[in-house]
């Protein structure tokens, strides 16, 4: 059952604890703040591996969960920092495709309008394994009938997260730019091999692009990431390269602005979806008009808080997790004070009292355990 317009308007209000664009909400908004479609898996995840898999061995992992993978670590993230959420996505009718609808609409208050169960398809799976800081997936699934994918005609909102693909349009990012949707892009690896920037036609209808530094100097051909980033914004107003452990580097070719923030150092458990809570980070503070440093800054940290988890959506961090990383690095003797001045943007954010937070979903090792009302 889909919860209405209204019932997930309330339940984002009850779980973000703070709405980013509170200041910026009128009668006369579209229903929903981000838009976005793509496939949703289910993600079973090891952990504590010392090495990766040897061919012929059993391995065993000290740690295990189960979440909604796929485009679902990006709605998750973009839920969970207080934007109305609609996503667009097939989903198996197996017990697999039951959870994570479950989780997804009920657990994190995304509208599911647009999506729909397909009888006898079976959800996509993959096996995540990190070790060392990395990952290696093994993924399983079908494409879904052909008249199952997104809807023609997206859903009004203020922007839309889209995953470009070399050599292929998708119809809905230009009907969504034409009813003025602010279109935030990233793209996967090129498989063609031929990284050629034309064949990312729907490019020319999106606000932001935000490959990782390998791709944009593959797309661009520049030999640094920096020098990527300010040949893109030919292609795209706002370009942001990720870094890995460097942090982020934007240019905003409208203003000549730049920005560049350092990553934040943890101890990562999983880095599952870190780039897309990153992008959502991103999303959230372009839609509240903050200063391009601290929208890197924010997705960067919102980034850092997730990998700390099992899974791509269910460790996507809420503000009861930002404001928590807040009291606690003040609270250590020593900090550098440039860097804690960085983050201070924070304190007209986050609640004055300290929230408690609704009881979150985190991924679990075996589906049927704590499931939400």
């Amino acid at each position: 059952m889909t919860a209405s317009t209204g019932e997930g308007h309330q339940r984002h209000s009850r779980q973000a604890q703070v709405d980013p664009l509170a200041a910026r909400r009128t009668p006369t908004d579209p229903p929903w703040d981000v838009y976005l479609t793509g496939t949703v898996f289910l993600d079973i995840i090891f952990t504590g591996l010392d090495s990766a898999p040897v061919r012929g061995t059993e391995s065993w992992a000290r740690g295990m969960g189960s979440s909604p993978g796929g485009v679902a670590n990006m709605a998750a993230a973009l839920a969970r920092l207080g934007l109305r959420t609609s996503l667009a996505a097939a989903f198996g009718d197996d017990h697999y495709g039951e959870y994570c609808w479950d989780t997804l609409e009920q657990g994190e208050g995304i509208d599911l309008t647009a999506s729909r169960t397909v009888p006898g398809w079976h959800s996509p799976v993959t096996v995540s394994m990190a070790y060392e800081g990395e990952r290696t997936m093994v993924s399983h699934g079908h494409e879904p009938p052909p008249e199952e994918p997104a809807p023609a005609s997206p859903p009004h909102a203020r922007a839309a997260v889209a995953s470009l693909v070399p050599g292929k349009r998708a119809p809905w990012i230009a009907q969504a730019a034409s009813r003025g949707t602010r279109v935030f892009a990233d793209v996967g690896w090129d498989d063609t091999g031929a990284w050629d920037l034309a064949g990312l036609a729907d490019l020319e209808h999106c606000e932001a692009f935000l490959p990782n530094a390998q791709e944009a100097m593959r797309y661009t051909g520049a030999t640094c990431p920096r020098a990527a980033a300010r040949a893109l914004t030919e292609h795209v107003p706002l370009a942001v390269v990720t870094l890995g452990a460097e942090g982020a580097y934007a240019v905003d070719g409208r203003t000549g602005e730049t920005a560049e923030v350092p990553a934040i150092a943890v101890e990562a458990l999983d880095p599952t979806g870190a780039g897309d809570v990153f992008v959502a980070g991103f999303v959230t503070g372009t839609l509240a008009d903050w200063p391009l440093a601290d929208r890197l800054a924010f997705a960067g940290l919102t980034a850092a808080l997730s990998v700390q988890e099992f899974g791509g959506s269910l460790s996507a961090p809420g503000w009861a997790e930002v404001a928590a990383w807040w009291r606690r690095v003040q609270s250590v003797e020593g900090q550098n004070p440039e860097a804690l001045r960085r983050y201070a943007f924070l304190e007209d954010l986050l609640p004055t009292q300290e929230a408690t937070p609704w009881p979150r979903r985190r991924a679990v090792p075996t589906i049927g355990f704590g499931r939400s009302a």
